[in-house]
């Protein structure tokens, strides 16, 4: 594995951390209403507007692609907490309940980031930036499909596994944006 590689992902998740808890002074735990599904759409409109950047010559919003990557990392750790929380009725959390649940969604995450990126060899460091949110896009693609047949698969992940890949697909765009030190 590239040395830099866990520091680097400490630092991104670091920010994205700091702007969930930031966010959540701001409005509290509101998202508790939305259901998966509608978390799965607004990760999916930030993973669109990224392609859109991508591919459009101008903008007309000054959001970058680095702030809809955090705001996707983010609502993918929302979506895990949900699946944790799915038989606690209150919507309310502080942030001193909350905080907890979000470092152990992201421990969980980056076990299965560091033994992915054992297997795969850093792989994700050769792919383009595009490849990385069309990947995000088709990840979030599966989680609808599963989600319209009411969780059931066959033989593939569940919805949980894709969020975590969608982290840290997001997570390894902001490296190769030079979000952190590389």
């Amino acid at each position: 594995m590239h040395l830099n590689t866990p520091l680097q992902y400490d630092a991104v998740i670091k920010t994205c951390r700091a702007i969930f808890e930031k966010k959540t002074q701001d409005y509290g735990t509101a998202w508790r209403i939305l259901r998966l599904p509608s978390i799965t759409d607004q990760i999916m409109i930030k993973a669109q507007r990224i392609r859109a950047i991508q591919e459009q010559p101008t903008q007309r919003v000054e959001e970058d692609m680095a702030t809809e990557l955090i705001g996707i990392v983010n609502y993918s750790v929302m979506a895990l907490i949900q699946i944790a929380l799915q038989d606690h009725k209150s919507l309310d959390l502080s942030y001193d309940e909350l905080a907890p649940l979000y470092d152990e969604v992201i421990a969980t995450t980056t076990i299965l980031l560091h033994n992915k990126n054992h297997d795969y060899q850093e792989a994700w460091r050769a792919m383009r930036l595009g490849s990385i949110t069309d990947i995000i896009l088709m990840k979030l693609l599966r989680i609808k499909r599963i989600e319209d047949n009411q969780g059931a698969t066959l033989i593939s992940e569940g919805v949980a596994a894709n969020y975590q890949d969608i982290v840290n697909y997001a997570v390894f765009a902001l490296i190769k944006l030079g979000h952190v030190d590389q």
